[in-house]
């Protein structure tokens, strides 16, 4: 009878270790997703950031390019190009 005392008590003790690791693992695992959040918002911001800076860059190409700047002539006069076409575009579907 005592045998079966002590498998009882080494099954408790074992249960018992089971549930403190799994509520160490609850905790890990709703830190780790809360980290994970934070961090995709921040990568959101950058994503934002890293936009808002090519649009910058851009225009600040066409606008050398405006003022002369060889660099960048071609793409200026192919913008300037598809800027006529629109315009093109406009007036023909005002016109009809």
């Amino acid at each position: 009878m005592s045998n079966l005392s002590e498998i009882v008590d080494s099954l408790e003790n074992r249960i018992s270790k089971l549930l403190n690791r799994h509520e160490k693992l609850k905790k890990a695992n709703a830190e780790l997703e809360e980290e994970l959040a934070v961090l995709k918002s921040n990568q959101q911001k950058i994503q934002k950031e890293i936009e808002i800076w090519n649009e910058k860059c851009n225009s600040l190409k066409l606008a050398n390019s405006m003022l002369g700047s060889d660099q960048h002539k071609r793409e200026t006069k192919l913008k300037i190009n598809a800027l006529i076409r629109e315009i093109d575009q406009c007036i023909t579907q005002l016109s009809e």
